[in-house]
């Protein structure tokens, strides 16, 4: 049955209990934003207010050549400073990534029926949940979101486990892009002095997900998010994002030709690239010295949107700490250590709140 449009709990009822979802509101036809998902005005993303990221993405090819040291550099210090940057030439086929972004519109562009086996209460696998918003029972304003995620053990429960709409395609996007993963961690560890090998880097992202997100068309965009002002749990999480846009990174400390402290940087899509994001598990391993991004989301008022994370992490029973090659150089630590999987109940517990995460681990 169709909810009152101006009843909150009914509404609630309907787009996350009964698993309709935002797009199930949207098709109901809205010509205004429903109270729930009215933000209040420090949390809207104002887009006259926020710097496009002009910088040129870098390309991993160039690792193999002469110009290896200089795109050294460039992660490193990316990852020093805004905590995000856009690569190409990864390695990822880019007709794969068209077939991910596919697959993403034909899995929610199905019945409400047929997603919402997937809710978390119910769904046939605990490999896979499909939700809306956050951590809707807590926020005192709704996300415009819908998402499908993914978790992934081995190649074999992902192909029997995980949507068929979607399950091919989205364990190839995972498997091409853990060689770039690699690459780029063994970068970012060995300018902090620390040599990986194959165990170590298992112990830094034993935990791999993908998710589907999905953000219908919204009525005022100016009035909503996507996603609220959040860091990621992990160690490196790596984007898609379709030719829309609407993904906003917070600069955490000036930054010459980039941007203020405090201001929201606009991240364009570039055709073919891939987003790659420092998460609070790697600020934690360097001390402080890798920033995790503090980003959101904007919605869109003219063509429904999707975005592709591959979140990596540690597993749950990984104990993480800042790495004692950093704490030497830096004379003490910033942070303490933790069990990977007490900082995840701490994260999934608690409504997105700018880099608040952190403060569970800091010292």
């Amino acid at each position: 049955m169709a909810p009152s449009l101006d009843d909150g709990s009914s509404l609630f009822n309907f787009v996350v209990r009964d698993g309709n979802g935002v797009k199930g509101m949207v098709d109901l036809g809205l010509s205004t934003v429903p109270k729930p998902y009215v933000q209040p005005p420090k949390e809207r993303i104002d887009k006259r207010m926020a710097t496009r990221h002009e910088g040129a993405p870098i390309d991993l090819s160039r690792l193999d050549g002469p110009d290896h040291d200089e795109v050294v550099k460039e992660i490193v210090i990316a990852a020093e400073t805004l905590g995000f940057f856009q690569l190409v030439n990864h390695g990822v086929p880019v007709d794969l990534l068209e077939s991910l972004k596919d697959a993403a519109h034909g899995f929610f562009g199905q019945p409400s029926e047929k997603k919402a086996v997937y809710r978390k209460e119910v769904s046939p696998s605990p490999l896979v949940k499909y939700g809306t918003s956050f951590v809707p029972e807590k926020e005192k304003a709704l996300e415009w979101k819908d998402y499908i995620s993914m978790i992934y053990t081995n190649d074999a429960e992902a192909l029997q486990q995980w949507p068929k709409e979607c399950r091919e395609v989205a364990l190839e996007y995972l498997k091409t892009s853990m060689t770039m993963v690699r690459r780029l961690l063994e970068i970012l560890m060995g300018n902090l002095g620390v040599e990986l090998d194959d165990t170590k880097i298992d112990g830094l992202i034993g935990m791999k997900m993908v998710n589907m997100n999905f953000y219908p068309t919204c009525p005022d965009p100016d009035l909503t998010v996507g996603v609220g002002r959040h860091s990621d749990m992990g160690t490196l999480t790596i984007l898609l994002q379709d030719g829309i846009g609407g993904l906003y990174v917070k600069v955490a400390e000036e930054i010459a030709n980039i941007g203020k402290k405090g201001e929201w940087i606009e991240i364009p899509p570039v055709p073919g690239a891939l987003v790659i994001n420092i998460g609070d598990a790697l600020q934690i391993l360097s001390n402080g010295k890798y920033k995790s991004a503090e980003h959101r989301v904007r919605t869109t008022s003219t063509k429904s949107r999707v975005s592709l994370p591959i979140f990596t992490s540690p597993g749950p029973s990984e104990k993480i700490a800042p790495l004692p090659q950093v704490i030497e150089k830096d004379g003490m630590a910033c942070y303490r250590e933790v069990m990977f999987g007490d900082y995840m109940k701490n994260f999934f517990g608690n409504v997105h709140d700018g880099k608040k995460s952190l403060e569970f681990a800091q010292i």
